[in-house]
Protein backbone atom coordinates (compact mmCIF):
# COMPACT_ATOMS: atom_id res chain seq x y z
CA UNK A 1 0.00 0.00 0.00
CA UNK A 2 1.23 3.47 -0.80
CA UNK A 3 2.26 5.70 2.10
CA UNK A 4 -0.48 8.04 2.80
CA UNK A 5 0.94 11.77 1.05
CA UNK A 6 0.81 13.44 4.84
CA UNK A 7 2.64 10.82 6.07
CA UNK A 8 6.15 11.84 4.25
CA UNK A 9 8.74 13.54 5.16
CA UNK A 10 8.82 17.19 4.21
CA UNK A 11 11.17 16.88 1.72
CA UNK A 12 9.80 13.20 0.07
CA UNK A 13 6.63 15.24 -0.29
CA UNK A 14 7.95 18.31 -2.37
CA UNK A 15 10.00 15.28 -4.46
CA UNK A 16 6.68 13.46 -5.05
CA UNK A 17 5.31 17.06 -6.10
CA UNK A 18 8.16 18.48 -8.37
CA UNK A 19 8.58 14.97 -10.55
CA UNK A 20 6.91 13.98 -13.48
CA UNK A 21 3.74 12.43 -11.77
CA UNK A 22 1.00 14.59 -12.10
CA UNK A 23 -0.22 13.54 -8.61
CA UNK A 24 -0.18 14.74 -6.11
CA UNK A 25 -0.85 18.50 -7.50
CA UNK A 26 -2.46 21.56 -7.01
CA UNK A 27 -5.55 20.20 -5.39
CA UNK A 28 -3.78 18.31 -2.50
CA UNK A 29 -1.20 21.53 -2.25
CA UNK A 30 -4.55 23.44 -1.40
CA UNK A 31 -5.57 21.14 1.13
CA UNK A 32 -2.45 21.14 2.31
CA UNK A 33 -2.07 24.77 2.77
CA UNK A 34 -5.25 24.79 4.91
CA UNK A 35 -4.07 22.08 7.04
CA UNK A 36 -1.24 24.06 7.73
CA UNK A 37 -3.79 27.37 8.36
CA UNK A 38 -5.46 25.63 10.82
CA UNK A 39 -2.33 24.36 12.83
CA UNK A 40 -1.44 28.00 12.99
CA UNK A 41 -5.33 28.81 14.32
CA UNK A 42 -4.74 26.10 16.98
CA UNK A 43 -1.62 27.52 18.16
CA UNK A 44 -2.19 31.07 18.45
CA UNK A 45 -5.53 30.06 20.17
CA UNK A 46 -3.95 27.77 22.57
CA UNK A 47 -1.37 30.68 22.96
CA UNK A 48 -3.87 32.86 24.32
CA UNK A 49 -6.18 30.38 26.19
CA UNK A 50 -3.11 29.19 28.20
CA UNK A 51 -1.59 32.53 29.24
CA UNK A 52 -2.64 33.99 32.40
CA UNK A 53 -2.78 37.00 30.74
CA UNK A 54 -5.67 36.33 28.45
CA UNK A 55 -8.38 34.75 30.64
CA UNK A 56 -11.02 36.80 29.39
CA UNK A 57 -10.54 35.51 26.00
CA UNK A 58 -10.85 32.07 26.92
CA UNK A 59 -15.05 32.05 26.08
CA UNK A 60 -13.94 33.04 22.20
CA UNK A 61 -10.94 30.75 21.58
CA UNK A 62 -11.68 27.56 23.53
CA UNK A 63 -14.58 27.24 21.03
CA UNK A 64 -12.21 28.06 17.96
CA UNK A 65 -9.05 26.29 19.33
CA UNK A 66 -11.16 23.12 18.73
CA UNK A 67 -12.92 23.58 15.54
CA UNK A 68 -9.61 24.39 14.30
CA UNK A 69 -7.84 21.65 15.77
CA UNK A 70 -10.52 19.16 14.28
CA UNK A 71 -10.10 20.68 11.02
CA UNK A 72 -6.42 20.03 10.79
CA UNK A 73 -7.46 15.93 10.09
CA UNK A 74 -10.33 17.65 7.99
CA UNK A 75 -7.65 18.64 5.50
CA UNK A 76 -4.98 16.22 6.01
CA UNK A 77 -7.65 13.41 4.46
CA UNK A 78 -8.81 15.56 1.77
CA UNK A 79 -4.72 16.09 0.69
CA UNK A 80 -5.36 12.53 0.22
CA UNK A 81 -8.36 12.51 -1.39
CA UNK A 82 -7.49 15.04 -3.91
CA UNK A 83 -4.25 12.64 -5.23
CA UNK A 84 -6.77 9.43 -5.16
CA UNK A 85 -9.49 11.31 -7.02
CA UNK A 86 -7.52 12.03 -10.23
CA UNK A 87 -5.47 8.95 -10.49
CA UNK A 88 -8.86 7.61 -10.56
CA UNK A 89 -9.86 9.81 -13.70
CA UNK A 90 -6.39 8.78 -15.19
CA UNK A 91 -7.39 4.59 -14.44
CA UNK A 92 -11.11 5.71 -16.20
CA UNK A 93 -9.73 7.10 -19.45
CA UNK A 94 -7.20 3.89 -19.75
CA UNK A 95 -10.82 1.62 -19.46
CA UNK A 96 -11.19 -0.03 -22.81
CA UNK A 97 -13.82 1.25 -25.52
CA UNK A 98 -13.71 -1.43 -28.64
CA UNK A 99 -17.72 -2.31 -28.38
CA UNK A 100 -20.70 -0.21 -27.15
CA UNK A 101 -21.08 -1.70 -23.98
CA UNK A 102 -17.05 -0.86 -22.85
CA UNK A 103 -17.40 2.70 -24.26
CA UNK A 104 -20.60 2.89 -22.60
CA UNK A 105 -19.09 1.71 -19.11
CA UNK A 106 -15.79 3.70 -19.57
CA UNK A 107 -18.31 6.84 -20.09
CA UNK A 108 -20.51 6.37 -17.24
CA UNK A 109 -17.09 5.46 -14.92
CA UNK A 110 -15.30 8.84 -16.71
CA UNK A 111 -18.28 10.91 -15.43
CA UNK A 112 -18.51 9.32 -11.95
CA UNK A 113 -14.52 9.97 -11.60
CA UNK A 114 -14.43 13.53 -12.72
CA UNK A 115 -17.43 14.57 -10.45
CA UNK A 116 -15.13 13.28 -7.64
CA UNK A 117 -12.51 15.54 -8.97
CA UNK A 118 -14.70 18.23 -8.36
CA UNK A 119 -16.17 17.14 -5.55
CA UNK A 120 -12.60 17.15 -3.18
CA UNK A 121 -11.68 20.67 -3.87
CA UNK A 122 -15.15 21.85 -2.98
CA UNK A 123 -15.02 20.61 0.44
CA UNK A 124 -11.61 21.98 0.63
CA UNK A 125 -13.44 24.95 -0.04
CA UNK A 126 -16.28 24.39 2.72
CA UNK A 127 -13.62 23.49 5.09
CA UNK A 128 -11.51 26.92 4.06
CA UNK A 129 -14.88 28.62 4.47
CA UNK A 130 -15.79 27.44 8.14
CA UNK A 131 -11.92 28.28 9.28
CA UNK A 132 -11.54 31.74 7.79
CA UNK A 133 -13.78 32.87 10.51
CA UNK A 134 -12.30 31.20 13.36
CA UNK A 135 -8.85 32.73 11.83
CA UNK A 136 -10.21 36.43 11.78
CA UNK A 137 -10.97 35.59 15.26
CA UNK A 138 -7.37 34.84 16.37
CA UNK A 139 -6.34 37.74 14.55
CA UNK A 140 -8.76 39.98 16.71
CA UNK A 141 -8.77 38.46 20.02
CA UNK A 142 -5.24 36.19 19.88
CA UNK A 143 -1.95 36.75 22.23
CA UNK A 144 -0.64 39.94 19.88
CA UNK A 145 2.67 38.55 20.32
CA UNK A 146 1.53 35.61 17.60
CA UNK A 147 -0.94 38.03 15.29
CA UNK A 148 1.67 37.53 12.43
CA UNK A 149 0.85 33.53 13.02
CA UNK A 150 -2.63 34.80 12.75
CA UNK A 151 -2.22 36.69 9.66
CA UNK A 152 -0.37 33.94 8.21
CA UNK A 153 -3.31 31.58 8.42
CA UNK A 154 -5.49 34.26 6.77
CA UNK A 155 -3.17 34.70 4.25
CA UNK A 156 -3.08 30.65 3.45
CA UNK A 157 -6.75 29.95 3.55
CA UNK A 158 -6.65 32.83 1.14
CA UNK A 159 -4.23 30.92 -1.54
CA UNK A 160 -5.75 28.06 -0.71
CA UNK A 161 -9.51 28.98 -1.28
CA UNK A 162 -8.29 30.41 -4.98
CA UNK A 163 -6.41 26.93 -6.14
CA UNK A 164 -9.42 24.80 -4.86
CA UNK A 165 -11.52 26.73 -6.68
CA UNK A 166 -9.03 26.40 -9.85
CA UNK A 167 -9.39 22.64 -9.27
CA UNK A 168 -13.49 22.66 -8.98
CA UNK A 169 -13.60 24.71 -12.48
CA UNK A 170 -11.11 22.54 -14.40
CA UNK A 171 -13.22 19.68 -14.18
CA UNK A 172 -16.73 21.79 -14.93
CA UNK A 173 -16.61 21.43 -18.15
CA UNK A 174 -16.09 17.26 -18.53
CA UNK A 175 -19.49 17.04 -16.52
CA UNK A 176 -22.50 16.49 -18.12
CA UNK A 177 -24.82 17.17 -14.39
CA UNK A 178 -25.89 20.71 -14.94
CA UNK A 179 -27.29 20.90 -11.70
CA UNK A 180 -24.08 19.93 -10.11
CA UNK A 181 -22.12 22.09 -12.44
CA UNK A 182 -24.69 25.24 -11.18
CA UNK A 183 -24.56 24.46 -7.64
CA UNK A 184 -20.65 23.34 -7.73
CA UNK A 185 -19.91 27.47 -9.49
CA UNK A 186 -22.27 28.80 -6.96
CA UNK A 187 -20.83 27.94 -4.28
CA UNK A 188 -17.17 28.75 -5.35
CA UNK A 189 -18.22 32.23 -5.61
CA UNK A 190 -19.42 32.47 -2.59
CA UNK A 191 -16.74 30.98 -1.19
CA UNK A 192 -14.22 33.12 -2.36
CA UNK A 193 -16.33 36.17 -1.94
CA UNK A 194 -16.68 35.21 1.86
CA UNK A 195 -12.90 34.62 2.25
CA UNK A 196 -11.95 37.51 0.02
CA UNK A 197 -13.52 39.79 2.42
CA UNK A 198 -12.00 38.47 5.98
CA UNK A 199 -8.26 38.02 4.43
CA UNK A 200 -8.07 41.38 3.01
CA UNK A 201 -9.10 43.20 5.93
CA UNK A 202 -7.21 41.03 8.10
CA UNK A 203 -4.47 42.32 6.33
CA UNK A 204 -5.03 45.72 6.02
CA UNK A 205 -5.41 45.25 10.12
CA UNK A 206 -2.50 43.61 10.64
CA UNK A 207 -0.26 45.89 8.52
CA UNK A 208 -1.68 48.78 10.63
CA UNK A 209 -1.02 47.86 13.59
CA UNK A 210 2.43 45.63 13.06
CA UNK A 211 3.49 49.24 11.08
CA UNK A 212 2.31 51.88 12.94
Amino acid sequence: MTQRLTRLPVDDFLQRLASADPVPGGGSTAALAGAIAAALVTMVARLTVRNEKFQDRRPVLIPVEERAASLIRAFEDLVQRDTDAYQAVIQTYRLPKETLEEKSVRAEAIQKAVKEAAQVPLETLWALERLVYDAAEVLRFGNPKAASDAGAALQLIRSAAAIAAYNVWINLPGIHDPAFVAEARSHVDRALRKIEAAASQGHTALAKDLTA
